[in-house]
């Protein structure tokens, strides 16, 4: 679907006015106020990142390992829920209590209209990563800041997705090496930590996964192109060698 066509489907009286916004930068998914993700519509502005379809397959994964591994409720935590991508579509598929947490108000507003929009309960919490979080989980999944601050990326998401969700300090692993120090505190003895990563982020976040959890199975998975995108650490569980 071209961009015009895109505009003329979901804006019927703004499309010349949409249009207009479209070829001075601004990205389709802000003019129209919502995209599609997995199987929900969920609304985003310039408050969210706009949820990519990589984070899509970090979500698919997730549930696959969570249907074959966890058989009563499980407790999930979603860390910088952002527009709730995540943490409305983990709790559609599957049997568990989900908790959000993200630093920016303007998010979780965004994040609660979407759980209302698709009549899901998550709670939701602002929390700077662990800050506000209470209690263990059998997952913790995130899709942090994973972008180092001098890296080059195309104009229209520097010029219009909020940077606090975009960048991170040292050489963007900052938020990846807080999660995974004081992770352990708040997860349950048999449970699984799931991250969406860059791309060549993989064997620098594996040493750091060992430096915490040197007696779990930490993996590294590809995306759809074959590029590393994903960091899973498996505690006390025994992973199938079939696919």
């Amino acid at each position: 679907m071209s961009p015009e066509e895109y505009l003329k489907k979901y804006l019927s009286k703004d499309y010349e006015k949409g249009l207009e916004a479209y070829k001075k930068g601004k990205p389709l998914q802000y003019i129209v106020g919502n995209v599609d993700f997995y199987d929900l519509n969920l609304k985003v502005n310039e408050n969210v990142l706009i949820p990519r379809f990589e984070t899509e397959y970090l979500v698919q994964k997730t549930i696959n390992y969570a249907e074959k591994i966890f058989t009563d409720k499980i407790n999930i935590l979603d860390i910088g829920t952002g527009s709730g991508a995540i943490a409305l579509t983990l709790k559609k598929h599957l049997n568990a209590n989900v908790t959000a947490c993200d630093i920016s108000k303007e998010a979780l507003t965004v994040a609660k209209e979407n759980s209302l929009k698709n009549n899901l309960n998550v709670e939701f919490i602002q929390s700077d990563l662990f800050e506000n979080i209470n209690g263990k989980f059998d997952i913790i999944i995130s899709n942090p800041p994973y972008i180092a601050v001098d890296e080059e990326i195309e104009e229209i998401v520097k010029n219009n997705e909020p940077h606090l969700a975009l960048f991170a300090e040292d050489d963007g692993l900052y938020f990846y090496k807080k999660i995974l120090k004081e992770a352990k505190k708040y997860l349950n003895d048999k449970s699984i930590l799931a991250f969406e990563i860059g791309m060549n982020q993989g064997e620098k976040l594996k040493e750091i996964a060992r430096k915490y959890f040197n007696e779990s199975t930490i993996k590294i998975e590809k995306d759809l192109t074959e590029k590393d995108r994903y960091l899973f650490i498996f505690n006390k569980i025994i992973l199938s060698n079939r696919k």
